[in-house]
């Protein structure tokens, strides 16, 4: 009896041990798990203020300089004031050098701030009382990760230099200072400046057969999100295939492509008996060159 009593003494302790462990280890996961509330209205992934004072409209002048593989120029920005009291505007920024800024044609207070990890640096700016405009002079560094410059070995025809922007998810700030979330949405007009050889497009209103000068005009009349901003620079060539669709593509691969995506005019007309009328103008699309590392990106006008 006394073996047996013993025997027992010591499973009792051993289950009252495991009991005591599995309390304190509960316990401490428990509160290493705090519920953390989360604000529905705030982005996480912008350091912009949209809910004091939001940007409407963008109206940009750019260079595109292959030798230097840097976009520069001006992003004129339009906003409006949320809250009225408040007289700082902060913007998304990755990797740009910022020159200046200006406001009812002076120099106005800027202050870039310390980078973020994975968010880049917030560009907060004093704004005058009566001004609701101010122009951020810029550029962007080689290494922007919404900028990818090709090499003429990566592109079909082996000749020229290729850019292309992919703004998704947070990556326009690499290459425009502005309010990089979906919360805000903007119009844009562009004028982009590339060699002479080359042709621009965008997301954007596009002229199907502009001169061939280097200086391109853009315009997007409905408002977008910052992520559906595209550019592109290239020996691009267009081909119709439908009053309202058609294909940019390199010379090599112009008529194929044409051939491939035939059935985009039929297949929109479909679409606009089940759906209405569609909204955007223009549905073209762009090829890029066979180093594009993407599936593809459903921008606006120009896919």
């Amino acid at each position: 009896m006394k073996k047996m009593g013993l025997v027992q003494y010591v499973v009792l302790l051993a289950c009252l041990s495991l009991a005591a462990c599995s309390q304190v280890k509960q316990e401490t996961v428990s509160s290493e798990l705090p519920p953390t509330p989360i604000a529905v209205d705030k982005d996480y992934h912008s350091l912009a203020n949209p809910e004091q004072v939001k940007v409407k409209h963008i109206n940009l002048d750019l260079t595109v300089d292959f030798t230097k593989q840097q976009i520069n120029g001006t992003a004129q920005l339009e906003f409006e004031r949320v809250q009225p009291d408040v007289n700082t505007l902060v913007l998304d920024t990755r990797g740009l050098t910022i020159f200046d800024v200006t406001s009812g044609g002076k120099s106005v207070p800027f202050e870039l701030l310390k980078e973020v990890p994975e968010l880049g640096a917030p560009l907060k700016i004093s704004l005058l009382d009566d001004v609701n405009v101010v122009t951020v002079a810029y550029a962007t560094s080689q290494d922007a990760s919404g900028a990818q410059w090709l090499t003429p070995a990566q592109t079909a025809g082996k000749t020229h230099p290729f850019l292309f922007t992919q703004a998704q998810a947070v990556h326009a700030r690499s290459f425009i200072p502005l309010q990089d979330s979906p919360q805000v949405r903007v119009t844009y007009n562009a004028t982009i400046r590339t060699p002479p050889e080359l042709l621009a497009v965008m997301s954007a209103a596009n002229d199907p057969a502009p001169p061939r000068d280097g200086v391109y005009e853009f315009t997007m009349p409905q408002p977008i999100p910052s992520y559906l901003i595209a550019l592109a620079v290239g020996d691009l060539q267009f081909k119709a295939m439908g009053p309202r669709t058609g294909v940019y593509a390199e010379p090599s691969i112009l008529d194929a492509a044409a051939d491939e995506f035939s059935d985009t005019e039929s297949m929109l007309e479909v679409t606009e008996k089940t759906y209405g009328p569609y909204s955007w103008d223009r549905y073209d699309l762009l090829i890029l060159p066979p180093s594009f590392p993407f599936g593809g990106m459903e921008n606006p006008r120009l896919s």
